[in-house]
């Protein structure tokens, strides 16, 4: 025969196993993502995780490297839920924006194991990458001037700011 409390008591201690395995599960968690974060650090041989600032800096290295021009970084952060930032640059043909394309893809997927979404490369008008935390924009220069993407996510005062001059 039970006790009428026994089985309550149960109940209490099977809630507090609940909520205990549900903290544990959380502190597991933040556990795993920090081992992940040590992964990638050791398998992109840097020291710290790779955060979206680390990649817009490696982004903007390589595009300088491959002389793309009028290079603009825009901060997303606060604007868009969709990335970090947005890179826009031009190359001075549709076969210079393809090699800078395919190169920047090459590099991210070497030095830190990024594997990009591109769209565009084989027409090399508009090249879209996207990283995840980083979306960049290549463009031929006409093209670049017809769809005017940083009017679109700069204000007036930061448009000013970027335009070449």
């Amino acid at each position: 025969m039970l006790f009428p409390d026994h089985g309550c008591r149960r109940t209490v201690t099977n809630r507090r196993a609940a909520k205990e395995d549900n903290v544990l599960s959380h502190v597991q968690d933040a556990a795993n993502a920090e081992a992940a974060d040590t992964v990638v650090a050791v398998m992109t041989g840097t020291t710290k995780p790779l955060t979206s600032d680390t990649l817009l800096a490696q982004i903007l290295t390589s595009l300088e490297d491959d002389k793309a021009e009028e290079i603009v970084k825009i901060d997303l952060r606060g604007k868009s839920a969709m990335a970090d930032w947005m890179v826009i640059a031009s190359g001075r043909s549709s076969r210079q924006v393809a090699a800078i394309a395919e190169h920047l893809v090459d590099t991210l997927k070497q030095e830190f194991r990024v594997i990009s979404k591109v769209e565009g490369k084989d027409a090399g008008d508009w090249v879209l990458i996207d990283t995840g935390d980083v979306i960049v924009h290549l463009f031929r220069p006409e093209v670049r001037e017809f769809y005017q993407l940083e009017k679109m996510w700069l204000s007036p005062l930061e448009a000013a700011s970027s335009t070449p001059g």
